[in-house]
């Protein structure tokens, strides 16, 4: 099990090499499978570098790949049919994209798009159907994911309906930062208000509160987070409520 942390997909070695990554895989999933499962599935992953914004699912596209992100950051979005969209989930190395796959359907329900430029590990969707079967802890482990998703995304659609921007931009930025790590988060107030569902304006209002008090300091194109704690004093209670979620249901399947 310990082995299986540090060894990299064969098909992925040269690429990791070059870029003078000691630590190969981040991915909690794949970091987490005994190893006989991962002994199986790491030669078919291949490791790919994501940049800012770029779609790795479409609305009613079929999906011709899943990623184990490795590090950075995805948003999922939902559509509507006049282009409008709302964040309804973030991943990060945690998790998957491409749940749809495991649960046996061929196309994307949401738009998966990412919001900072990373590393993850691609599989083509008919393999990773093929391995299921073979590979059941990386089956549960999906699953898990998927409810873990789930939560998270009918937390936030409260979390849009019921708290003030500033709230809800607060709980955002801690939820991003987990996820991306460091202090400097790639940003633009016309992305953050698509992200939030409000106004471009509302969002520079919300952001000009967080910077005033010393949270954050905004650039154009940028966040820096340099306080925290005090963003977390501003954040709803959202943001708790998941991570306790999340924290319960680890101890349950520990």
């Amino acid at each position: 099990m310990v082995k299986s942390v540090v060894r990299t997909p064969k098909s992925t070695k040269s690429s990791i090499g070059r870029d003078g990554d000691g630590n190969g895989i981040h991915n909690l999933i794949l970091c987490g499978l005994p190893r006989n499962e991962s002994d199986q599935l790491f030669p078919s992953l291949e490791f790919v570098r994501l940049t800012l914004h770029q779609v790795l699912h479409e609305v009613g596209e079929t999906i011709k790949s899943g990623y184990f992100l490795n590090d950075g950051l995805g948003s999922v979005l939902t559509v509507q049919p006049d282009g409008k969209s709302v964040e309804v989930g973030l991943i990060g190395k945690e998790g998957f994209v491409g749940l749809p796959i495991i649960f046996g359907f061929k196309s994307s329900g949401l738009r998966v798009v990412t919001q900072a430029s990373g590393t993850g590990f691609r599989i083509d969707a008919n393999t990773l159907r093929n391995a299921l079967p073979q590979c059941p802890d990386l089956q549960v482990k999906l699953q898990q994911f998927a409810m873990m998703l789930a939560m998270q995304s009918t937390q936030i659609a409260a979390c849009n309906r019921l708290h003030d921007v500033v709230e809800r931009l607060a709980r955002w930025l801690l939820m991003s930062h987990d996820r991306i790590g460091g202090t400097v988060l790639p940003l633009t107030q016309e992305f953050l208000s698509q992200m939030l569902g409000t106004r471009r304006a509302s969002v520079s209002v919300a952001a000009s509160v967080l910077q005033k008090a010393g949270m954050i300091s905004y650039t154009r194109g940028s966040v820096t987070i340099l306080n925290r704690r005090k963003i977390e004093d501003a954040a709803c209670d959202c943001y708790a409520i998941i991570l306790q979620q999340k924290s319960r249901w680890q101890e349950e399947t520990a």
